[in-house]
């Protein structure tokens, strides 16, 4: 009988996308092949712990989105550079693979991916700088302008920064948009329907991260594009996100199944969709990602495409888009999580090959 592939499946994290990635996480473990995977479970604190254990103990109120939380009181566990998947656990075993379910900030944003980089072991999802400039919006929306790819007019602002709020309003209109630069979920985020609001949802945007966007509305469809591969990523069917609420909020995405309808495929033209496809993997390819990622578009009423953003690790609830998109599109959760870690090991593979020694 062949082995199986130990899969360490991370999750938590110090982020306000925490209990998102609990959620995540539980629907990843409960779908993937117990035929060929075995699955370690590895929960990360929001002081930055992390603990081992098998899925009925690391999880707590694990069916319930709103109590879902981690078990305190499991095991410590940590990896070490060079350690080639081993963990410092009495029960840790070794780990083949890791797949991690980290949205936001320490997990989605480079930090995790360089530590499973020095400790040579396959990671799923993007490398440490596609992570970083998934990230940082900020980033991410000057390389898009870069590469000519359509993005809506932005200002950034640091903590020390003067706030102008009339320059601010004659430049990108009302309403507006506020957001921390790192951060995903919707969490942070502020609508702005007049002068009055803006300052109030700068300083929120502030207690997520030091650098924040202010960024123009854009009047529009909301499209989304899941995209997989490495070198040579597919693109699916595009779906549409149509929310009840004012805007797609943490709220709509993760707690409220009736925050959004959520139109998989998109009720859009045939040359609509294979241009947005055709964008999706350009966006991918630009900002050096890999593995997987949902990239986010506005469709103006006109047939103009601007990109929002690309999430480098995307939620894998059972309301998500991303995962949802492939099953429209002929592969399954289960197969999709193979897929994405198998994509993983062949990455590593390739990178494993290379030279690190010089020789004249």
């Amino acid at each position: 009988m062949e082995k199986k592939i130990r899969v360490g499946i991370l999750f938590g994290g110090q982020s306000a996308e925490h209990e998102v990635s609990l959620q995540s996480a539980k629907n990843v473990i409960d779908a993937i092949d117990r035929d060929k995977y075995e699955v370690v479970p590895i929960g990360i604190t929001k002081e930055g712990k992390w603990l081992i254990g098998n899925e009925s103990e690391l999880l707590l109120n694990a069916n319930d989105p709103k109590l879902i939380a981690l078990n305190q009181g499991s095991e410590s566990v940590s990896i070490t550079p060079a350690s080639k998947g081993e963990l410092n656990s009495a029960v840790g075993g070794r780990v083949d693979v890791v797949f991690p379910i980290l949205h936001g900030p320490m997990g989605e944003d480079g930090t995790v991916q360089g530590l499973l980089k020095l400790a040579g072991v396959p990671c799923v999802g993007a490398s440490v700088l596609g992570s970083a400039i998934g990230m940082d919006k900020d980033v991410m929306k000057r390389l898009l302008r870069e590469a000519n790819i359509p993005v809506a007019n932005f200002i950034t602002l640091r903590r020390n920064d003067e706030l102008k709020v009339e320059e601010v309003v004659e430049g990108l209109g009302l309403p507006l948009f506020v957001k921390p630069a790192n951060m995903g979920s919707s969490v942070g985020v502020s609508k702005v329907e007049s002068e009055d609001e803006l300052q109030k949802a700068v300083e929120e945007a502030f207690l997520y991260d030091t650098k924040v966007l202010i960024e123009e509305a854009i009047k529009g469809r909301e499209i989304e594009c899941s995209v997989l591969g490495n070198s040579d990523p597919i693109a699916s069917t595009p779906g549409e996100v149509v929310a009840s609420h004012d805007f797609y909020s943490y709220e709509a995405k993760y707690i409220d199944e009736n925050g959004a309808a959520l139109s998989i495929p998109a009720n859009i033209d045939s040359e609509t969709i294979e241009r947005i496809q055709e964008m999706a993997v350009k966006v991918f390819k630009t900002l050096e990602c890999s593995g997987l990622g949902r990239v986010d578009f506005f469709l103006e009423e006109m047939g103009d495409l601007k990109v929002i953003e690309i999430n480098t690790i995307p939620g894998f609830t059972k309301i998500s888009m991303y995962p949802q998109l492939w099953e429209a599109s002929g592969i399954s959760y289960s197969a999709l999580i193979d897929k994405l870690i198998q994509l993983a090991i062949e990455k590593h593979e390739g990178e494993e090959g290379l030279k690190t020694t010089f020789e004249a």
